[in-house]
């Protein structure tokens, strides 16, 4: 391995959905150009799939400084052999310090077959990174002993640093239409895109939910809500709200609510503009799933429930008072 002062850049891996850019690549973008200003170096996006080009520029009003795209029908889906053969080569030619990757089911795979391939660290679900800039390292920030506690990581001895990142842990860079930078579209030879594997057939899943992670409002429960039929109380002023109800998982493993509506370390990393917990205490579990939103409202009668330290506005009192008081009002005030 070539010596580590030999690497600069922080590389962020795009994700795209049919040629379409997966929020989860603008958030790494955002966070890829805070790291990279500190570092005094460039942000790199990798682009791989077919009729992906033409996204390219939408990376750079992003924050990346250059864009590597290999447009070809052969990796049109994610194959990990190709994939993972195309990002290696590509690492080892232009040796970035820090690899970011989304936290999701695709590249998940991808980007534990890059490390291994590379000889590299890899640290898994991220929700939060920085440097220290002594020694250039990223320090990187995960929930650990089942979400209990946290611990940051550090790969001191080999480079890249790689770390893939929880989707909604990060806030998405705004688009500067202004930005410039280099796209650099890339010919390789047949060798790149040889798989073991083939794609015979895409389905798309048919939501029968909304999805949490989209929604601008979040209205959940936890075990304060005692029971399923509450749930319909919280459904009511996510409606008045046009949002979307959430639960901990102490409310999912009773029964409550399906697990499609989790928040936490074990369910889904959620940032929405308004959070409004009921009844949920607090622990950390469910914390590392919810603490970036923009605002997070808390409704306890405990008032050392863990919850109102991270929450900009807390209510003590029992949520089966206060909840239907807050729906008849946001219902009065819209009508």
């Amino acid at each position: 391995m070539s010596a580590i002062t030999e690497y600069k850049g922080v590389w962020v891996l795009g994700e795209h959905r049919r040629g379409i850019i997966a929020p989860i690549t603008y958030e790494l973008l955002g966070k890829a150009r805070e790291l990279a200003d500190k570092l005094k170096v460039e942000v790199s996006c990798l682009l791989l799939g077919f009729k992906v080009k033409t996204q390219a520029q939408e990376l750079i009003h992003r924050g990346a400084d250059k864009v590597y795209v290999v447009d070809d029908p052969r990796i049109e889906h994610l194959l990990e052999e190709p994939y993972a053969r195309i990002v290696s080569d590509l690492i080892r030619k232009h040796r970035p310090e820090i690899l970011l990757c989304p936290a999701t089911s695709l590249s998940r795979s991808l980007a534990s077959r890059v490390a291994v391939g590379l000889r590299v660290g890899l640290t898994a679900d991220c929700i939060g990174l920085d440097i220290n800039l002594e020694d250039r390292c990223l320090l990187q920030t995960k929930p650990a002993f089942g979400g209990t506690m946290m611990t940051t990581i550090i790969s001191r001895s080999c480079r890249p640093q790689m770390a893939t990142v929880r989707q909604k842990a990060m806030k998405e860079a705004v688009a500067d239409g202004q930005r410039k930078g280099v796209v650099e579209t890339l010919e390789l030879d047949g060798s790149f895109f040889a798989s073991r594997a083939k794609v015979l057939e895409v389905v798309d899943e048919v939501a029968s939910t909304i999805n949490i992670m989209d929604a601008n409002v979040i209205v959940s429960g936890g075990r304060g809500i005692a029971k399923a039929e509450n749930f319909k109380m919280l459904e009511e002023l996510a409606k008045v709200l046009n949002g979307a109800v959430g639960a901990s998982r102490a409310a999912v493993d009773e029964g409550w609510i399906a697990y499609s509506h989790q928040v936490g370390q074990t369910g889904k990393t959620v940032c929405p503009k308004i959070y409004i917990a009921c009844g949920i205490s607090g622990q950390i579990q469910h914390l590392v799933g919810m603490q970036s939103s923009d605002t997070i409202i808390a409704i306890n009668k405990d008032p050392s429930a863990p919850i109102f330290k991270v929450a900009n506005y807390g209510i003590v009192g029992d949520v089966f008072d206060i909840v239907p008081l807050l729906t008849k009002r946001f219902q009065d005030s819209n009508s």
